[in-house]
């Protein structure tokens, strides 16, 4: 390589990172491809990131070892994460971005992982005026946009929040909702103390905007939000539940993770990943096509109450993992040109801002505009 491309896409030949190549390009910045696998890498390239033959990009094989990602990211300025489970492989990751001096963000939703981040890296990056942002990508960050829009309104203390989304899970996010379920516990945040989801509570009736159908849903591990707002002084209680609109894809889900709760109880850590592996390439082994914004809707709805108001906001959309290849690009081509709002461990929002988050969002015909309700 003459000259270190300045954003680097580790995980590239799976599912988001194509897209966040592909979005790359729409920002026309350079990149570099990396993973494990030239073959899957160069595959993935040319076959699914379309426009791939104007980007200017390179393929890059690297071990998932510190020292080897280390010397890969050195010169680079933005890490952009793909790589799941992330309470597995994320540790490298940000360690070499730490080493290198780079800004790091991934697409994770893992409870455990950000609460680590934010304990024992957030300070480490702050100090080096570098981004620790997990969980830009559109079942996170698209729900964040519209908490903040109605944290506009002061007074308001209590977010209800409801992610949902059309289509099936992509292979990567089939395994890590199975090795969420499995090792780690899903909270919410009440009176800015994390409680733990009740395990065994099954599928919660969700009233959802915009159908008679009451919608079935799950914590997800208990999502991002939680997380992010403890540190907000002016958020005291966060729940968040989510799914998808298939309700017999839904009534499926808590038997698949209970038999695989019940395959890897007695099991050691090592042992317990690769068995919810095979577990989930029987659920999903291969790539989803790609999104149809006929088929692949989202629908992010917060409801923010405080003692004496409230506030409603819903954000239709489509492709949610299109969203996810967005907002992972922006984030690059903001920490080129300028800091972020927020050094250390931040959100999306809190690190860019939810009126830009939601400009790009609108810009790419990927959200409508906000519908947004404020009595108080």
């Amino acid at each position: 390589m003459s000259e270190k491309k300045p954003v680097i896409v580790y995980g590239a030949s799976g599912y988001t990172g194509r897209l966040v190549c592909e979005y790359l390009r729409e920002y026309n910045i350079p990149f570099i491809a990396a993973g494990r696998s030239n073959e899957k890498l160069n595959a993935a390239m040319k076959s699914n990131v379309a426009g791939i033959e104007t980007a200017d990009y390179e393929v890059v094989k690297v071990p998932h070892t510190v020292a080897a990602l280390t010397e890969l990211f050195k010169g680079a300025s933005v890490v952009l994460n793909t790589v799941g489970p992330f309470a597995k492989f994320g540790g490298e990751v940000v360690q070499a971005c730490l080493a290198s001096k780079c800004h790091y963000t991934d697409t994770t939703g893992e409870q455990d992982w950000l609460i680590t981040l934010e304990q024992e890296w957030g300070t480490k990056f702050a100090n080096a005026g570098l981004l620790l942002a997990p969980g830009i990508a559109q079942m996170y960050t698209t729900g964040e946009i519209a908490a903040q829009l109605c944290l506009e309104t002061p007074g308001l203390d209590t977010l209800d929040i409801a992610v949902f989304w059309g289509g099936s899970p992509t292979i990567a996010s089939t395994q890590t909702i199975l090795v969420n379920a499995a090792m780690a516990k899903a909270y919410y945040l009440e009176q800015n103390k994390y409680v733990e989801h009740q395990p065994d509570a099954g599928l919660y009736n969700l009233a959802i905007p915009g159908q008679h159908e009451l919608a079935l849903a799950l914590p997800w591990g208990g999502t991002s939000h939680p997380v992010w707002f403890k540190r907000d002084p002016r958020v005291a209680n966060v729940k968040v539940l989510g799914g998808v609109f298939n309700r017999a894809l839904m009534l499926g889900v808590p038997q698949i993770v209970a038999a695989a709760l019940e395959a890897t109880k007695d099991m050691n850590p090592d042992e317990c990943y690769a068995a919810l592996a095979q577990t989930a390439a029987g659920v999903m082994n291969t790539m989803p096509p790609r999104e149809n914004p006929r088929v692949n809707k989202s629908m992010d709805s917060v409801h923010a109450s405080g003692p004496l108001g409230r506030a409603h906001c819903i954000i239709y959309g489509n492709s949610n993992y299109k969203q996810t290849g967005l907002l992972q690009a922006y984030a690059a081509a903001h920490l080129l040109q300028q800091p972020p709002k927020r050094v250390g461990f931040a959100s999306g929002c809190q690190a860019f801002g939810h009126h830009e988050l939601l400009g790009q969002l609108r810009s790419f015909g990927l959200v409508s505009k906000p519908v947004l309700t404020v009595h108080d």
